[in-house]
């Protein structure tokens, strides 16, 4: 199961490195504009959401958006030692810090959000289920916060992270809904 994993996420890896920056940048604004068109994210007051790093699909645009409607954003900031994660509240980017392998995060002045307090929860992943199971990058951190977390959850996707099979655990809890450049899939797998 490891093994397949690791060789799926490679291959999801260069698969989307082979995208051109056109298409990164023409793909990934559909996809924010699919999800900004959605009813959840109108009412939504508190956006969980993690500052991408390539080649993943961007969220610094999706941020600025939130902010410019007023919405709050928390990001997680992760404890490698116990393997958790939390979510704390940022109103501008200079609250991020560079940690280990380059993710950015916040800083830690910044405020805690409480699980109950996220309206929505954009759920990071390498490739996904047309039903919302989704390969992580390896940490786990998601797979555990997701068991005690109850709002509304998205992941966003290009096309070609969509597979029709993915290696699931017991575990393994699925997306609401998965945006992409041409839809909005719906999980039933709830």
């Amino acid at each position: 199961m490891k093994e397949n994993k690791k060789m799926l996420r490679q291959e999801v890896r260069s698969r989307l490195m082979e995208l051109t920056k056109e298409d990164h940048e023409e793909l990934s604004n559909r996809i924010a504009e699919n999800l900004f068109s959605l009813e959840e994210w109108k009412k939504a007051k508190t956006i969980g959401i993690t500052i991408s790093i390539p080649p993943e699909v961007p969220t610094v645009r999706i941020i600025e958006q939130a902010w410019s409607e007023g919405k709050e954003v928390a990001v997680p900031k992760c404890d490698p030692e116990k393997r958790t994660m939390e979510f704390k509240k940022i109103s501008s980017f200079n609250q991020l810090e560079s940690v280990y392998s380059g993710l950015l995060e916040p800083v830690s002045e910044t405020a805690m959000a409480h699980k109950e307090e996220l309206d929505v929860l954009i759920v990071p992943g390498l490739a996904f289920t047309r039903d919302g199971y989704r390969l992580g990058f390896g940490g786990g951190y998601y797979d555990r916060y997701l068991s005690f977390y109850r709002g509304v959850t998205m992941a966003l996707a290009y096309e070609l992270q969509i597979m029709d099979e993915l290696p699931i655990e017991v575990h393994d809890k699925a997306v609401g809904k998965l945006i992409t450049p041409t839809k909005v899939l719906r999980s039933y797998a709830h």
